[in-house]
Protein backbone atom coordinates (compact mmCIF):
# COMPACT_ATOMS: atom_id res chain seq x y z
CA UNK A 1 0.00 0.00 0.00
CA UNK A 2 1.32 3.46 -0.65
CA UNK A 3 1.43 6.17 1.87
CA UNK A 4 -1.37 7.84 2.58
CA UNK A 5 -2.24 11.51 1.73
CA UNK A 6 -1.84 13.18 5.20
CA UNK A 7 -4.23 15.84 5.70
CA UNK A 8 -4.37 18.25 9.13
CA UNK A 9 -7.79 19.80 10.41
CA UNK A 10 -7.37 22.05 13.43
CA UNK A 11 -8.94 25.46 14.60
CA UNK A 12 -10.15 26.83 17.75
CA UNK A 13 -13.25 25.19 19.76
CA UNK A 14 -16.55 26.39 17.99
CA UNK A 15 -14.78 27.10 14.89
CA UNK A 16 -17.02 24.00 12.96
CA UNK A 17 -14.14 21.45 12.87
CA UNK A 18 -16.88 18.41 13.62
CA UNK A 19 -19.35 19.85 11.09
CA UNK A 20 -16.77 20.60 8.19
CA UNK A 21 -14.91 16.97 9.00
CA UNK A 22 -18.27 15.15 8.24
CA UNK A 23 -19.82 16.70 5.30
CA UNK A 24 -16.16 16.38 3.88
CA UNK A 25 -16.82 12.41 5.15
CA UNK A 26 -19.99 12.00 3.37
CA UNK A 27 -18.52 12.87 -0.04
CA UNK A 28 -16.36 9.91 -0.04
CA UNK A 29 -16.74 5.97 0.50
CA UNK A 30 -15.77 4.25 3.67
CA UNK A 31 -12.64 2.44 1.97
CA UNK A 32 -11.20 6.29 0.74
CA UNK A 33 -10.85 8.21 3.81
CA UNK A 34 -9.94 7.27 7.52
CA UNK A 35 -10.29 10.12 10.26
CA UNK A 36 -8.35 10.04 13.23
CA UNK A 37 -8.99 12.41 15.99
CA UNK A 38 -7.08 13.93 18.90
CA UNK A 39 -10.19 13.78 20.83
CA UNK A 40 -9.42 10.20 21.48
CA UNK A 41 -6.60 10.66 23.12
CA UNK A 42 -6.94 12.67 26.06
CA UNK A 43 -5.58 11.46 28.89
CA UNK A 44 -7.01 9.73 32.04
CA UNK A 45 -8.69 12.45 34.34
CA UNK A 46 -6.64 11.84 37.33
CA UNK A 47 -3.44 12.69 34.71
CA UNK A 48 -5.27 16.34 34.13
CA UNK A 49 -4.06 19.47 35.03
CA UNK A 50 -6.36 21.50 37.57
CA UNK A 51 -5.72 25.84 37.47
CA UNK A 52 -5.51 27.70 40.35
CA UNK A 53 -9.25 27.14 41.17
CA UNK A 54 -8.71 23.26 41.12
CA UNK A 55 -10.79 23.50 37.78
CA UNK A 56 -9.61 20.67 35.75
CA UNK A 57 -8.04 22.32 31.90
CA UNK A 58 -8.57 19.72 29.15
CA UNK A 59 -7.36 22.85 26.82
CA UNK A 60 -3.70 22.26 27.04
CA UNK A 61 -1.67 20.32 24.64
CA UNK A 62 -0.29 18.36 27.93
CA UNK A 63 -3.78 17.01 28.16
CA UNK A 64 -3.57 14.67 25.41
CA UNK A 65 -1.63 11.27 25.37
CA UNK A 66 0.63 12.60 22.04
CA UNK A 67 2.82 9.84 22.01
CA UNK A 68 0.18 7.16 21.74
CA UNK A 69 -1.52 9.88 19.18
CA UNK A 70 2.01 9.52 16.80
CA UNK A 71 2.40 6.25 17.47
CA UNK A 72 -1.34 4.98 15.59
CA UNK A 73 -1.00 7.64 12.85
CA UNK A 74 2.39 5.76 12.00
CA UNK A 75 0.81 2.71 11.96
CA UNK A 76 -1.97 3.67 9.76
CA UNK A 77 0.94 4.97 7.51
CA UNK A 78 2.07 2.37 7.56
CA UNK A 79 -0.80 0.33 6.12
CA UNK A 80 -1.77 -0.93 10.09
CA UNK A 81 -5.36 -1.66 11.05
CA UNK A 82 -5.55 -0.34 14.66
CA UNK A 83 -7.97 0.42 17.83
CA UNK A 84 -8.73 2.93 20.33
CA UNK A 85 -11.33 3.19 22.97
CA UNK A 86 -13.45 5.36 22.50
CA UNK A 87 -13.38 8.68 24.90
CA UNK A 88 -16.52 9.52 26.33
CA UNK A 89 -15.49 12.95 27.96
CA UNK A 90 -15.86 11.35 31.09
CA UNK A 91 -20.02 10.81 30.96
CA UNK A 92 -20.01 7.75 33.74
CA UNK A 93 -23.50 7.24 31.65
CA UNK A 94 -21.53 6.03 28.57
CA UNK A 95 -19.73 2.72 27.85
CA UNK A 96 -17.14 3.38 25.60
CA UNK A 97 -16.57 2.13 22.46
CA UNK A 98 -13.94 -0.01 20.79
CA UNK A 99 -13.29 1.99 17.80
CA UNK A 100 -11.36 0.54 14.56
CA UNK A 101 -9.30 2.48 12.25
CA UNK A 102 -8.37 1.25 8.92
CA UNK A 103 -5.90 2.82 6.76
CA UNK A 104 -6.98 4.44 3.57
CA UNK A 105 -5.64 6.25 0.59
CA UNK A 106 -6.46 9.42 2.66
CA UNK A 107 -5.52 10.04 6.05
CA UNK A 108 -7.09 12.97 7.65
CA UNK A 109 -5.87 13.92 11.21
CA UNK A 110 -7.81 16.32 13.26
CA UNK A 111 -7.81 18.28 16.55
CA UNK A 112 -7.20 21.28 18.91
CA UNK A 113 -3.20 20.85 19.19
CA UNK A 114 -2.28 18.90 16.23
CA UNK A 115 0.13 21.70 14.01
CA UNK A 116 1.37 22.22 17.74
CA UNK A 117 2.70 18.96 18.19
CA UNK A 118 6.23 19.67 15.78
CA UNK A 119 6.08 15.66 14.99
CA UNK A 120 2.68 14.95 14.00
CA UNK A 121 2.50 18.43 11.93
CA UNK A 122 5.74 17.65 9.82
CA UNK A 123 4.23 14.09 8.93
CA UNK A 124 1.04 16.32 7.35
CA UNK A 125 0.67 16.53 3.33
CA UNK A 126 -2.17 19.59 3.29
CA UNK A 127 -2.31 21.58 6.83
CA UNK A 128 -6.30 22.86 6.72
CA UNK A 129 -7.13 25.71 9.47
CA UNK A 130 -10.52 26.62 10.43
CA UNK A 131 -11.50 30.21 11.54
CA UNK A 132 -14.30 31.46 12.67
CA UNK A 133 -15.07 34.95 14.82
CA UNK A 134 -14.79 34.62 18.35
CA UNK A 135 -18.36 35.61 19.19
CA UNK A 136 -19.56 32.61 16.58
CA UNK A 137 -17.11 30.08 18.51
CA UNK A 138 -18.38 31.40 22.11
CA UNK A 139 -22.32 30.78 20.77
CA UNK A 140 -21.50 27.52 19.27
CA UNK A 141 -19.41 26.29 22.40
CA UNK A 142 -22.54 27.23 24.87
CA UNK A 143 -25.00 25.12 22.46
CA UNK A 144 -22.57 22.18 22.21
CA UNK A 145 -21.84 22.16 25.75
CA UNK A 146 -24.91 23.32 27.40
CA UNK A 147 -27.64 21.96 25.27
CA UNK A 148 -26.19 18.72 24.47
CA UNK A 149 -24.12 17.60 26.77
CA UNK A 150 -25.93 19.22 29.38
CA UNK A 151 -22.95 21.54 31.27
CA UNK A 152 -23.76 24.49 33.47
CA UNK A 153 -23.86 27.24 31.51
CA UNK A 154 -21.58 29.34 34.51
CA UNK A 155 -19.31 26.55 33.96
CA UNK A 156 -19.42 26.60 29.98
CA UNK A 157 -17.53 30.40 30.24
CA UNK A 158 -15.56 29.67 33.13
CA UNK A 159 -14.11 27.21 31.10
CA UNK A 160 -14.44 29.38 27.49
CA UNK A 161 -12.57 32.56 29.27
CA UNK A 162 -9.94 30.61 31.63
CA UNK A 163 -9.25 27.36 29.30
CA UNK A 164 -10.34 27.67 26.02
CA UNK A 165 -9.45 31.39 24.48
CA UNK A 166 -5.90 30.92 26.50
CA UNK A 167 -5.06 27.95 24.75
CA UNK A 168 -6.76 29.35 21.44
CA UNK A 169 -4.11 32.61 21.91
CA UNK A 170 -1.43 30.23 22.70
CA UNK A 171 -1.38 27.06 21.45
CA UNK A 172 -3.44 27.29 18.17
CA UNK A 173 -3.86 30.67 16.55
CA UNK A 174 -0.29 30.99 16.23
CA UNK A 175 -0.41 28.20 13.59
CA UNK A 176 -2.43 29.98 11.19
CA UNK A 177 0.76 30.84 9.34
CA UNK A 178 1.77 27.40 8.89
CA UNK A 179 -1.93 26.27 6.99
CA UNK A 180 -1.77 25.61 3.30
CA UNK A 181 -5.22 26.21 3.52
CA UNK A 182 -7.53 28.81 5.68
CA UNK A 183 -11.34 28.47 5.60
CA UNK A 184 -13.58 31.10 6.88
CA UNK A 185 -16.63 29.64 8.70
CA UNK A 186 -18.68 33.04 9.96
CA UNK A 187 -21.06 32.43 7.95
CA UNK A 188 -20.59 28.81 6.13
CA UNK A 189 -17.93 26.53 4.72
CA UNK A 190 -19.20 25.57 1.74
CA UNK A 191 -16.51 27.35 -1.00
CA UNK A 192 -13.86 25.81 1.39
CA UNK A 193 -15.51 22.38 1.18
CA UNK A 194 -15.80 21.99 -2.40
CA UNK A 195 -12.18 23.32 -2.68
CA UNK A 196 -10.62 21.08 -0.34
CA UNK A 197 -13.13 18.16 -1.16
CA UNK A 198 -12.10 18.51 -5.44
CA UNK A 199 -8.55 18.53 -4.20
CA UNK A 200 -9.45 14.93 -2.81
CA UNK A 201 -11.12 13.72 -5.39
CA UNK A 202 -8.08 14.74 -7.64
CA UNK A 203 -5.62 12.86 -5.92
CA UNK A 204 -7.95 9.44 -5.77
CA UNK A 205 -8.42 10.15 -9.36
CA UNK A 206 -4.85 10.22 -9.85
CA UNK A 207 -4.29 7.14 -7.60
CA UNK A 208 -6.51 5.05 -9.61
CA UNK A 209 -4.66 6.00 -13.32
Amino acid sequence: MMKPLVIGITGGSGSGKTLFIKNLREKFGQDEICLISQDDYYCPIEQQLKDDQGVVNFDLPGSIDKEAFLKDIKSLIKGKTIQRPEYTFNNENITPKMLTFRPAPILLVEGLFVFHFKKIRRIMDLKVFLHAKENLKVIRRIKRDKIERNYPLDDVLYRYQHHVLPAFEKYIEPYIEKADVVINNNENFEMGLEVLSGFMRNYLERLGE
